[in-house]
């Protein structure tokens, strides 16, 4: 079997894994989350899903508006003389946690709204404080992670919790445990990911199914056209506009 081989029976596997396992029971909880949110007069955004896997539901042909990008940074401007350049400060793990939660309060989100956050280990600290943060400030989570993957590593969050832990929904992406799946010839351990593509087939997925129920209900949600198509722009431009007077 070649790698390209292996690769697209890997994926098959994910395919396989989405219709034949409970993901279709969290992709309808996390698809109820956003429709019931957005029509509410909520939010949803995209924190980081791993690998800047969300750009892919950014703006897309046949998307919908009411995805939006979660980003913050902290830039400080404090310089100290050389001398003095060693002192104790708090360590990565507490400035980490310190920043997630300084911005989301300080930012857009409310309570009501909805966040998407990825990880495919799970343990990372930024997306489960983001979980952690949200929950205190009343805005549903929905989280993509491995299982198997999580059940094999321990937390970095000094809390000991993953973010299958501490999300509202668990969208397991069947990725397996170090994410790489094809055996190769010649390396120690199997190569080429597939994270990126479950957690974007997940993604859209969800974001189906809410476009589908907000329809439903009378309410369909604004959605972009190819800007390539004849007069895709134009429709594009109409949809925005109809977002941003809308919310939906």
């Amino acid at each position: 079997m070649t790698a390209s081989s292996g690769y697209l029976k890997a994926v098959r596997g994910i395919l396989d894994f989405y219709e034949k396992t409970a993901q279709g029971e969290a992709v309808e909880r996390a698809s109820d989350l956003v429709a019931d949110s957005v029509l509410s007069g909520g939010t949803v955004h995209l924190a980081a899903i791993g690998h800047s896997n969300e750009q892919d539901f950014l703006n897309r042909a046949g998307g919908p508006a009411f995805l939006q990008v979660l980003t913050f940074s902290v830039a400080i401007n404090d310089p100290v003389p050389d001398c003095l350049k060693n002192r104790p400060r708090a360590d990565a793990f507490d400035r980490e946690i310190e920043t997630v939660r300084f911005a989301l309060k300080a930012g857009n989100l409310r309570k009501g709204d909805v966040v998407a956050v990825g990880s495919v280990s799970g343990r990372n600290i930024r997306p489960v404080e983001i979980a952690l943060a949200c929950r205190e400030l009343g805005i549903k989570t929905i989280g993509f992670t491995s299982l198997a993957y999580t059940a094999k590593v321990t937390s970095a969050h000094p809390s000991g919790k993953k973010l299958a832990d501490v999300a509202d929904v668990v969208v397991d992406n069947g990725a397996p445990y170090g994410d790489a799946a094809v055996s190769i010839p010649g390396y120690d351990f199997p190569l080429m990911p597939l994270s990126g593509v479950s957690m974007t087939v997940g993604g859209w997925l969800i974001w189906g199914r809410a476009l589908e129920k907000m329809a439903a209900r009378g309410t369909p949600a604004s959605v972009f056209m190819s800007v390539n198509r004849p007069d895709g722009q134009a429709i594009y431009d109409k949809n925005r506009e109809r977002y941003n007077k809308l919310g939906y």
